[in-house]
């Protein structure tokens, strides 16, 4: 078994972990738009009352790319089991 399918075999085993991953990330969004909004509407309630807490609100944005990455390797994984269950089938039909 050469790297490649050793690193997808433990990362199908971690699924489950990556969906809570990907859960977390998207909770995380709920204060950040928030704080958008309150940018777009320039009420001065969240945001531009510290600039560490901008700075964190802001900087959310930059973890999506995690999401959006584990997101892309679930949905290949999947794609990868299919396949090989299809092939199992038809070898042994």
């Amino acid at each position: 078994m050469n790297a490649w399918n050793k690193f997808w075999n433990w990362y199908e085993s971690k699924i489950l972990g990556s969906v809570i991953l990907i859960a977390i990330i998207q909770f995380i969004q709920i204060p950040h738009m928030v704080w958008n909004a309150d940018i777009m509407l320039e009420a001065g309630i969240v945001s531009r009352v510290h600039p560490v807490i901008d700075w964190f609100l802001y900087g959310v944005d930059l973890i999506e790319i995690i999401s959006i990455i584990n997101v892309g390797m679930i949905m290949f994984s999947l794609i990868k089991k299919k396949r090989a269950q299809k092939n199992q089938i038809k070898q042994t039909a």
